[in-house]
């Protein structure tokens, strides 16, 4: 398995001077040669470069302390994850999953080498304790694709040790900016070199440009849910903390967003998509709805008084969640893997490269949108009203489950028409989100209460005590009920929710 660290690093433009003193720099107390290295990598992407679109590097290097193979993913403006898997002649399995999501059928190549003779110093403090490593490379790049050229550039990158204080960066920065040394204008060396070895007759793409139409308002949209739910896929395969649940909101984002805007996408090419999204959606849900409701069935019996649990009722959550988890785990792993999900992001990629749009589209944004964004506020009107009128019980349930499916949709609706049309849509949003935020209480309440009663089940079955289970499940009806008497109220608040759009 690939080893995971958190690099924080700056690069800059350097000049034959090479690097100034920094003896000077507040808390470094030494700065130790460390020698020179001399390292060779081949950076892999698709014929179309997908990985440098992304600013992801893949590469095989030798030389230095950490010869093997790199994978970055940025994670902020000077910031990345990079994995290091050891040196081999092929790509290693676990990489090559964390790059599927955008590489899919497609073959890697090799696309460019850069060698450098890499001058190496550490920043210690006083205890000797590392500070940073500041590098002096000089870099000579020689791009391996037809029509390629070859170019060569000095440059300084300093690294923040380990758990190091980032302020250490800024005051290096301080340090050589004094001397005449300025940050560098590309991210990476590997976008150095693809700019710089760039065939003749390659040219930059078109940008997409400001939303002008009522199509480029949706589709703009669309496109940044596309690009989360591609963007998350590594996150995801690595178990990074709420990547599932992220995913999955991208993924129910772009089916509402075919829905809402059928006046502007064709549903009739968009309704099959939206169905593989909701497909992919129930698949990220599977682990996601185990999480919540471990949490708040362990958060309910923290509550109880130990006189009241009877039984291995802990014990017993805890198995019970160990196994959803691991099974969930697996399978929503071979789900990145199928052809399904794959074909997927290939269709979503051609509908928003060639969108089916309908006349609507071509219309000034504000009408068009609010229009929409007005159709889904009534269904939940409607919906929300429906659930008042209902007794409590299973159909009232239903009512109120749908009502935040709607509500979750109006939401996304505003979101993507809030460049068109300004603060009504942003009160919207809020609105809606916290309506979506009390139905879903009730929901977990719902989803709680099932589970209590399989548990209860098994428990019985053991010869085990049910009590504490029944005494969970009241508590929950009662939260449930708690819900459905603020509803009322809370809807009077924001009935007139799309005045102004």
């Amino acid at each position: 398995m690939a080893e995971t660290k958190r690099e924080i690093e700056r690069k800059y433009e350097s000049d034959e001077s090479g690097l100034p003193d920094l003896t000077g720099v507040a808390g470094v107390a030494a700065v130790v040669d460390k020698g020179v290295a001399h390292l060779d990598a081949t950076y892999y992407d698709t014929v179309d470069e997908r990985l440098a679109a992304s600013s992801v590097t893949l590469r095989r290097r030798t030389g230095g302390s950490d010869a093997g193979w790199h994978l970055k993913f940025p994670v902020a403006p000077g910031v990345r994850d990079e994995l290091h898997a050891p040196l081999s002649d092929t790509l290693p399995d676990d990489l090559a999953g964390l790059v599927r999501s955008r590489v899919r059928g497609s073959e890697l190549l090799p696309v460019v080498r850069l060698r450098s003779v890499r001058d190496v110093r550490h920043l210690v403090d006083a205890d000797g304790g590392l500070l940073a490593e500041v590098a002096v490379d000089a870099v000579h790049a020689e791009r391996l694709t037809p029509g390629g050229a070859e170019t060569q550039w000095t440059e300084i990158e300093v690294e923040l040790a380990d758990g190091g204080d980032p302020a250490v960066l800024d005051k290096v920065e301080k340090r050589l900016r004094k001397a005449g040394v300025r940050p560098s204008a590309s991210a990476s060396k590997l976008a150095r070199a693809l700019a710089e070895t760039v065939p003749a007759e390659k040219c930059p793409s078109a940008s997409a440009g400001e939303p002008v139409t009522a199509g480029d308002h949706v589709l703009a949209y669309a496109r940044i849910q596309r690009d989360a739910i591609v963007e998350l896929d590594p996150a995801v395969r690595r178990d990074a903390e709420d990547s599932v649940h992220s995913m999955r909101v991208a993924t129910r984002r772009l089916r509402s967003t075919f829905k809402s805007y059928g006046e502007v996408l064709d549903r009739a090419a968009t309704d099959p998509v939206g169905d593989e999204l909701k497909w992919l959606a129930g698949e990220l849900g599977r682990d996601r709805d185990r999480e919540v409701l471990t949490e708040r069935l362990t958060a309910a019996l923290d509550e109880v008084p130990a006189d009241l649990v009877r039984g291995p009722v802990s014990e017993r959550l805890r198995t019970w969640s160990s196994a959803e988890h691991g099974g969930a785990r697996g399978r929503l792993l071979g789900v990145l893997d199928s052809h399904r999900y794959l074909a997927l992001l290939d269709t979503l990629d051609a509908l928003i490269a060639d969108p089916p749009l309908l006349e609507a589209a071509g219309k000034k944004p504000r009408k068009v949108i609010a229009k929409a964004v007005k159709k889904d506020f009534r269904k939940v009107t409607g919906l929300v009203q429906q659930a008042r009128e209902l007794e409590p019980g299973t159909d009232r349930d239903v009512a109120i489950h749908e009502a935040r499916k709607k509500t979750k949709r109006t939401r996304y609706a505003a979101e993507a028409g809030g460049p068109a049309l300004g603060k009504p849509a942003k009160n919207l949003v809020k609105s809606m989100k916290a309506l979506q935020n009390l139905l879903g209480e009730h929901q977990d309440s719902v989803m709680a209460r099932q589970t209590l009663r399989e548990l209860s089940a098994v428990a019985h079955a053991a010869g085990e005590s049910a009590f504490t289970y029944g005494l969970l499940h009241g508590r929950e009806e009662q939260r449930a009920a708690r819900v459905e008497a603020e509803l009322p109220g809370f809807w009077d608040g924001i009935k007139d929710g799309t005045a102004g759009l």
